[in-house]
């Protein structure tokens, strides 16, 4: 993992000392390439890590982190909301989360999560079609929209459906390309008066702070001026953006094209959740290339995560 060099059986042999001929060591390195674990850049080259080698290294083989996230624990009990601004105390934790890791850091401001959809009422008047929205957040929104007279019928099938559709989704969406064909009328109404609803009470996007880009691209995967564009243009544009929701179900970690963002195929990024008071909810992320410390880099992210929840809840 210090370079991006490939490894062969002969140098693994000699660096670890393992009590294997260099022929055993080869032959397990093609089951493993076989398994697509690792791969070989060219003919005759050693061998890297895959990025479903990486996957697996960090789901099935993560070491406990070392004695840097240690060092990183004792210095955040000295931070506090000495800062004036929020801000500056979001900076601050960014910095130290690239000196100690040697990685990109960033963090979101806490922001309020758009609610999810939890149940639909669908009342008809005359050529008027009354909607009421309820919410996770124990609110409900009331809509009143024009109703075509030929989609009168429709009313009630369309309310069931759309309650089969929200028992059957944990996040409150509707899978719209499922609406049988003779709810189309009404399911059109339906369908683009709430996608005008929620674009209308949509969090603002969380906005970011990060550190550490020059550290970043100092790493010999990001040499190529063509693998560095689509990364700094996502990174002038759309900061946020590299920390996507639902990373959670990742372990909180993107490797490669896992992550929804192309700009970032050739990293991976590391990303743990904090809440503050209000029901805001940011996020603290390293990125890197594959070939990270990924024990470490999750006890940092982790580790100021916390920290941040202490201080702002």
């Amino acid at each position: 993992m210090d370079t991006i060099e490939p490894v062969g059986s002969k140098t693994l042999v000699q660096r670890f000392g393992l009590k294997a001929s260099s022929a055993t060591v080869r032959s397990a390195m093609g089951a493993l390439e076989q398994r697509g674990l690792l791969t070989q850049p060219h003919t005759s080259a050693g061998r890297v890590p895959s990025p479903q080698g990486y996957r697996h290294y960090v789901d099935c083989l993560l070491p406990q982190p070392g004695s840097t996230v240690q060092r990183l624990e004792r210095e955040l009990t000295n931070l506090s909301l000495r800062w004036a601004a929020l801000d500056d105390l979001l900076w601050q934790l960014a910095r130290r989360l690239t000196d100690f890791t040697g990685l990109m850091s960033l963090i979101t401001r806490p922001v309020r999560p758009q609610p999810s959809l939890k149940a639909i009422r669908l009342v008809r008047s005359d050529d008027r079609l009354l909607v009421m929205l309820v919410e996770s957040s124990n609110q409900a929104s009331h809509l009143n929209l024009k109703l075509p007279h030929e989609a009168g019928p429709e009313i009630e099938a369309m309310e069931t459906w759309a309650r089969q559709q929200l028992a059957t989704t944990s996040n409150g969406d509707i899978d719209w390309s499922s609406l049988p064909s003779q709810l189309h009328l009404s399911g059109s109404v339906l369908r683009d008066a709430i996608s005008s609803h929620r674009q209308c009470n949509a969090p603002v996007e969380s906005e970011a702070l990060f550190h550490g880009m020059s550290r970043l691209l100092a790493q010999p995967e990001f040499s190529s001026s063509a693998s560095l564009q689509p990364l700094l243009e996502l990174m002038d544009t759309q900061p946020a953006a590299v920390v996507p929701v639902g990373s959670e179900q990742l372990g909180g970690v993107w490797i490669g094209a896992e992550h929804p963002k192309s700009a970032l195929e050739a990293c991976s990024v590391v990303q743990a959740t904090y809440h503050s008071s209000g029901e805001g909810i940011g996020q603290v992320a390293l990125v890197g290339p594959m070939r990270m410390a990924y024990a470490t880099a999750k006890a940092a992210v982790s580790s100021v995560a916390n920290h941040l929840e202490r201080l702002l809840c």
